[in-house]
C-alpha cells in the first residue's frame, strides 16, 4: 500500500505537477504569484531511494520571503548600525577626557594623583572646551587628552556653578580641533534615540545609546536652586561621562550629560542632561565675560508662602522699587522720647506668577527672570489688597 502511494506520486511529479503553496498552506493567490515571480519553490524533491520528502528549510525560506529583505548599505551595515556607527565618527574628534590634578606641578615621585576626571567636548577652533563645573570644580590643573592621545593644559575660562558648566580652553594647533554641531532641544520628543559620549571609568570616548525617557525634568543643585527642562535618559552614563555630549541621530549635540539617579553611583538606566538651549544661552557669557550674568530685577528677599512669594527687602532705587513693587509697609509709633519702627510684612506685594506663568516657589521665580536678559521687560503678577496685580518691570 505503502509503495504504491510512493509510486502514485513519483507518477505524479514526473508528469510535471508542482504542489504549489497556495495548495499547501492556503495563501491567497496574489501572495502565490508574488512568491512565483521571486523564486519557483517546490516543497518535494526526489531521493536517491527515489522517496521524496520536504527540503530543509524551504518553508523557512518561503514565509521569510513575505517580508522585507533587510537592507545593508556598502559598509555592510544596517541602517540602525549606520546611524551609530555616523554619530560616532563624527564626534569622536570632539570628545576629549579632562582629568584635574590636586597639585600645582610634577613631584619627585612623578604626577600628582587625579583628583577626578569626566569629560567634554570642542566647542571651536580657538580651543574652546565645555564640561561640567563639577569636573573642574576643585581643580589646580586640568589636563586634557585628546582623541589621538596627545595631552595639553586647559586654563579655566569661566563657569557656571548653579547650571553646572565650565568652559575651558587649550592652546592646540586648529587642524586637530574639531567643533561640533548643536540642535534645538526645544524639538526633542520622548522616545528619540540619543547617544552618549565619553569616558566611564577611564575608557575614552566611550559610546552608549539609548532613548529620552521623558524632558522638563527637574535636577537640583542646592536646597535652593535646581536646573530646569533637563533630559531624562536611559542610555548608559556612569562616573567619568559628565561633561560628554549627548547626540540625536543626526550627530548634532542636544545636550550635556551631568547626573545618574543611582544608589551605588553606576548607571541604573535613568540618567540626566542639560539641553542645548540652556548652554546656547550661558557658554557665550562665560567666554566673554567669565560669569554668567544674572539680570537683576531688585528683590533681595522673599519668605515663601503657601500662596506665593512675599516680598520682605528690596533693593533701593532697584527695578522693582521703580515699578512700583511693594514691601512691608513700615508704621512708626512715639512712645516718650523714643521713636520706634515695625514692619507690616502682611501688607507686602504677593508673587504668584511671572509673565502669566506660576511662581510659586524661590526657584520657579528666579528661573523664569533669569531665562531673559537685561534690559527685557518682565510682567511680575502680585496679590495686592486681594487682588491680582501685573506690574512691568524692566531687568537691569
Amino acid at each position: 500500500m505503502k509503495t504504491a502511494a510512493l509510486c502514485l506520486l513519483s507518477a505524479i511529479l514526473s508528469a510535471g505537477f508542482v504542489l504549489s503553496l497556495s495548495q499547501l498552506t492556503g495563501v491567497s493567490p496574489q501572495v502565490q504569484a508574488q512568491q512565483d515571480r521571486r523564486q519557483q519553490v517546490s516543497f518535494r524533491k526526489q531521493t536517491a531511494s527515489g522517496s521524496a520528502e520536504l527540503s530543509e528549510g524551504v518553508l523557512q525560506d518561503a514565509l521569510s520571503d513575505m517580508v522585507a529583505p533587510r537592507v545593508y548599505n556598502s559598509a555592510g551595515l544596517a541602517p540602525d548600525e549606520a546611524v551609530a556607527a555616523y554619530v560616532y565618527e563624527a564626534n569622536d574628534r570632539s570628545v576629549v577626557n579632562i582629568a584635574t590634578r590636586i597639585g600645582a606641578a610634577r613631584g619627585i615621585l612623578g604626577e600628582n594623583p587625579t583628583a577626578d576626571s569626566g569629560s567634554g567636548f570642542i566647542l571651536d577652533h580657538e580651543g574652546h572646551i565645555l564640561t561640567n563645573n563639577h569636573v573642574i570644580e576643585s581643580a589646580q590643573r586640568i589636563l586634557v587628552t585628546m582623541h589621538d592621545g596627545e595631552e595639553f593644559e586647559a586654563e579655566l575660562v569661566g563657569r557656571e556653578p548653579i547650571n553646572d558648566m565650565a568652559v575651558v580652553r587649550i592652546k592646540a594647533p586648529p587642524e586637530k580641533l574639531v567643533p561640533v554641531r548643536f540642535a534645538d532641544s526645544s524639538e526633542l520628543k520622548v522616545g528619540m534615540r540619543v547617544f552618549a559620549i565619553g569616558n566611564p571609568f577611564g575608557l575614552e570616548r566611550t559610546m552608549t545609546t539609548g532613548i529620552i525617557s521623558s524632558l522638563d525634568r527637574t535636577l537640583p543643585v542646592t536646597q535652593a536652586r535646581s536646573i530646569k527642562s533637563v533630559i531624562q535618559i536611559d542610555a548608559a552614563i556612569n562616573p567619568g561621562n559628565s561633561g560628554g555630549p549627548l547626540l540625536n541621530s543626526h550627530g548634532e549635540v542636544i545636550g550635556i550629560n551631568t547626573a545618574i539617579a543611582s544608589r551605588t553611583g553606576q548607571n541604573s538606566g535613568i540618567g540626566f542632561a542639560i539641553p542645548s538651549n540652556l548652554v546656547a544661552r550661558i557658554v557665550p557669557e562665560l567666554i566673554q565675560h567669565g560669569r554668567f550674568i544674572r539680570p537683576e530685577f531688585g528683590i533681595d528677599e522673599v519668605t515663601k508662602t503657601e500662596e506665593g512669594l512675599r516680598i520682605i527687602t528690596m533693593v533701593p532705587n532697584g527695578p522693582a522699587e521703580k515699578a512700583g513693587l511693594r514691601g512691608p509697609e513700615i508704621r512708626r509709633s512715639r512712645r516718650g522720647l523714643f521713636t520706634f519702627e515695625s514692619r507690616d510684612i502682611g501688607s507686602a506685594d504677593l508673587i504668584v506668577g511671572v509673565n502669566g506663568r506660576k511662581t510659586l516657589k524661590p526657584d520657579e521665580f528666579l528661573s523664569e527672570v533669569e531665562s531673559h536678559r537685561p534690559g527685557d521687560r518682565i510682567t511680575i503678577e502680585v496679590v495686592r489688597n486681594g487682588e491680582v496685580v501685573s506690574v512691568p518691570l524692566v531687568l537691569e
